[in-house]
Parts: structure tokens; C-alpha cells; sequence
């Protein structure tokens, strides 16, 4: 099986802009020389963990990529935020009680080994801060696990870097009309997510194997499924 082979259908696990963003580094796991607890993942990383932890295995410990530039929805996911860029600089301010906001704002913590670009960061009125994340979908009816994990990964960056309380987030649903629903954080999020991280970064320095994601219908459509045993 050739790299070029190795393309992610549309169903796949939504990305963060994150992962088209310029000045983030495109290597994504970096290794402290004195110390290799100094491994550094992306948000991005830990979606994919959570759609099927052998992804991490099989793109950073045996160097197989995804293409996902190739996708559909990440193109798309590009043209979105571009868009947005002019056409939705103010009305947070009126609708989040926002007294001002940082767009596109990237951070990094080598305490919880992860970085990422957050779309936005909102300061409130209440004295509190919150990510505020654009996503070209529309509204189920539910915050998907995906889409929460990656508010509370920017949550936890926010939290750290700006040394500001955040217990909430926002996502804009594009595809519905720029819905926008507001998603509450609490302490055992946070120690989710920091589970989660410590689980990543083990199989990218230990070289483990994990166990596949509990359901086959993932494996339908994955780009991995001709290698993956």
C-alpha cells in the first residue's frame, strides 16, 4: 500500500483549522533533548484518538500520513474560515455578552504536551474567557464527542496561557445558519482531556500498539483498513 493510497473519506473525524493554519508546525510530535516527556501533540492528534486510537500508531509511529488535504471537508473547512474573517468580526461582542475577543490565536503547553490554534478567544463580562470554535456542519441536535473534546483541549490552553477562567465554550454551526451554541466545561472535562493526552503521547514514545475502536463501521471507510490487523 503506496502513501498516495492512503486517503481519508469525508466521513472521517472533523478537523480543526488548526491543522491548515500556516504558522503552526507541520511536525507534530517535538522531542525535548534532555527530556522525552518534552513530546508535544496537536489537538487535531487527540480527535483522531478518539476516532480510533490506531491512527496515532499508524501516523506517527510508522510515518504513514492521511492525506487529508485531499478531503472534502477540510477544503471546505478552509473556505469557511476565511469567509468568516470578514463577515463575523463583531457579532460576538452583541451576543456573548464579549467585551473583546483574539482570532486565531495559536498556544502551547508543555505542562499538558499539546498546542493548537483556537478560532477565537472571547474575554466576558463575567471576567471568564471561552473558545469559540467555527465548524462547516450543521447542528444535530448534540455536541458531538469530537467537537467537545476539542473545546476542552482550547479550554485547557486558554485556561493555562492567559491564566483566566474558563468554564464554557462555543461552537458556530456554519451549515445552520451560523448557529451558535454555548457548551458548559467543568473540572472532569479537564482531567478527561489530560487522560486522554497522557494516553497519545505513551503510544507515540513507547512505540504501543492499541487496541482498534469499538465499532466496525468506522473501519468501512478508513484509510488504514488494508494494513491494519
Amino acid at each position: 500500500m503506496t502513501n498516495s493510497e492512503c486517503i481519508v473519506d469525508e466521513k472521517m473525524v472533523e478537523k480543526s483549522v488548526e491543522n491548515d493554519a500556516e504558522n503552526e508546525d507541520k511536525t507534530v510530535i517535538e522531542l525535548d533533548s534532555e527530556n522525552d516527556s518534552g513530546t508535544i501533540i496537536r489537538i487535531s492528534d487527540v480527535l483522531e484518538y478518539l476516532f480510533c486510537p490506531r491512527f496515532i500508531y499508524y501516523m506517527y509511529c510508522l510515518d504513514i500520513p492521511q492525506h487529508e488535504e485531499k478531503r472534502f471537508k477540510v477544503l471546505k473547512g478552509r473556505e469557511v474560515h476565511e469567509t468568516r474573517k470578514l463577515t463575523n468580526r463583531d457579532y460576538v461582542r452583541k451576543k456573548l455578552n464579549c467585551i473583546r475577543k483574539e482570532s486565531e490565536v495559536f498556544i502551547a503547553s508543555k505542562q499538558h504536551h499539546i498546542k493548537g490554534i483556537v478560532d477565537e478567544v472571547l474575554f466576558l463580562e463575567d471576567g471568564t474567557a471561552a473558545p469559540l470554535e467555527y465548524k462547516f456542519a450543521e447542528y444535530k441536535d448534540k455536541i458531538f464527542k469530537t467537537y467537545k473534546f476539542q473545546l476542552v483541549l482550547q479550554a485547557l490552553l486558554i485556561r493555562e496561557n492567559y491564566n483566566i477562567k474558563v468554564n464554557r465554550a462555543y461552537i458556530c454551526f456554519t451549515r445552520s445558519n451560523s448557529l451558535v451554541k454555548e457548551m458548559g466545561i467543568t473540572n472532569s472535562d479537564f482531567k478527561k482531556a489530560e487522560k486522554i493526552i497522557e494516553e497519545i503521547v505513551e503510544i507515540v514514545q513507547k512505540g504501543l500498539y492499541p487496541k482498534t475502536s469499538r465499532s466496525s463501521r468506522k473501519c468501512v471507510d478508513c484509510c488504514y483498513r488494508n494494513i491494519c490487523v
